[in-house]
């Protein structure tokens, strides 16, 4: 909603990580941002669906996730196995630092 306020952000939200890729297939979103921890289908799961799709999978995505701390997540530059992760809480600035980044703005 933060982003959305900032003026300079569209978001989108979807609460279901069953109906994520029905989203992003509709949407194409710039970026993606995904709760790691998700019932039905977890992040990791919601991600493996999103970069078998030719179309979808160059779009970035960041993982959130309370399972890492923001300590751990500097000490490991940002990224786990290749992809990126943010550590909650999120302030909006690394938000927007993170999608800045990624999109080469």
């Amino acid at each position: 909603m933060n982003l959305d306020r900032s003026g300079d952000y569209e978001t989108y939200i979807v609460n279901k990580s069953t109906q994520a890729f029905a989203a992003v297939k509709k949407i194409k979103p710039d970026i993606i941002f995904l709760d790691v921890m998700m019932p039905e289908l977890d992040g990791g799961g919601v991600a493996a669906l999103l970069r078998e799709d030719p179309e979808l999978s160059p779009i970035p995505i960041v993982f959130l996730t309370a399972i890492v701390s923001k300590e751990e997540i500097t000490q490991m530059g940002s990224q786990v196995g290749g992809n990126e992760y943010l550590a909650k809480p999120i302030k909006i600035q690394e938000m927007i630092d993170t999608i800045e980044r990624m999109l080469g703005k």
